[in-house]
């Protein structure tokens, strides 16, 4: 499995505990805002965006009157919430890595200043808007663990007839990329052949990935986990490839 791929898997598991410090439920009320905003309502049945940030939010044991909540002060029915702006930080990572933080803040100044200040920290470099991005592309991610080889190789094969882009079997993983709204269709694919994914949502996936050294992708790895604890910061991603042992001892510290 390539450090890429094993990262983003790593970060899944982990990640009720790292977004346990970085203010779990802002961050949950934050997607959940932007999706009925962006995502064209406030009725998850209707909008799909909003279906994922309300799924999130619930296996998170985020209570339903918090996300009730959250639904009808995005949907201006409530007291309004805070007026939060949705920003795109780009950057480079210690050794090269290219760095794309999606950002929701009330305040500006501050969160660029928080983040310009943690990239200067932890060896790495903020860039101009449209540095990296060029890199990225909107997909929807769907991930499965699967340690049987032949089962993974069917389910492939059921993931592409329903529609998916691309399939990746590797290490007992198989992750599964789609056009965002197909994400759906997909994973009812999955389910109806008895198989619940670890996990199913929108991501900046990179087009080409960069292979660090141990030292770099250490370094790296400090950097994307301090950038996610900002309580702006709602994703990071990267086109980094992290060595193997620095995943192992990256896992076993988290």
């Amino acid at each position: 499995m390539s450090g890429h791929s094993k990262w983003s898997t790593i970060k899944h598991q982990k990640g009720v505990a790292d977004v346990k410090r970085g203010a779990m439920f802002t961050k949950l009320s934050r997607d959940i805002a932007l999706a009925v905003r962006e995502g064209g309502g406030g009725d998850p049945d209707m909008n799909f965006r909003l279906r994922l940030a309300v799924e999130k939010a619930k296996s998170s044991n985020m209570p339903l009157d918090n996300i009730t909540r959250a639904i009808k002060r995005a949907s201006g029915d409530g007291d309004g919430g805070e007026q939060l702006e949705e920003i795109t930080y780009e950057g480079y990572g210690p050794g090269g890595g290219a760095i794309l933080l999606q950002a929701l803040t009330p305040n500006r100044n501050r969160t660029a200043a928080d983040v310009r200040s943690t990239f200067n920290k932890c060896g790495g470099n903020l860039g101009e808007s449209g540095c990296v991005a060029w890199n990225f592309e909107s997909k929807g991610l769907i991930t499965v663990e699967m340690a049987d080889e032949e089962k993974g190789e069917e389910l492939s094969l059921v993931a592409i007839d329903a529609g998916a882009d691309d399939v990746k079997l590797e290490d007992g993983i198989l992750e599964i990329f789609t056009a965002p709204e197909q994400l759906f269709n997909i994973r009812g694919a999955l389910e109806a052949e008895g198989i619940k994914p670890e996990s199913a949502e929108l991501s900046m996936v990179p087009k080409t990935t960069i292979t660090l050294d141990e030292t770099a992708a250490e370094q790296t790895l400090k950097l994307l986990d301090i950038l996610e604890e900002l309580d702006d910061i709602q994703k990071a991603y990267t086109n980094a490839d992290f060595p193997a042992e620095v995943l192992e001892r990256y896992q076993e510290s988290s």
